[in-house]
């Protein structure tokens, strides 16, 4: 018994996958609103980024002005060891 072509094959293959999927053409109302909660989470978790981006800011900023005073205290510390003759 011979086996039919490739292309009846294949037309039957996908066939049958278009029926077992049986795909609808709208997304129902559990998954609107699982998507809802999903972009609300997006949304939430962005502001808190962003949120968090600006305390890290305002830390690196903190962090060299602090470093410019250390520096600006050794250079005043070398100048006095040396007007002390040390």
């Amino acid at each position: 018994m011979k086996l039919p072509g490739k292309p009846l094959l294949f037309a039957l293959c996908v066939t049958a996958g278009c029926i077992l999927t049986s795909c609808s053409s709208s997304p129902s109302d559990e998954e609107l609103k699982a998507l809802d909660d999903l972009k609300s989470q997006a949304s939430q978790l962005d502001a808190k980024a962003k949120e968090l981006q600006r305390d890290k800011d305002g830390l690196t900023k903190q962090i060299s002005d602090k470093n410019a005073k250390l520096q600006q205290c050794q250079s005043d510390q070398e100048a006095v060891k040396k007007a002390l003759g040390k």
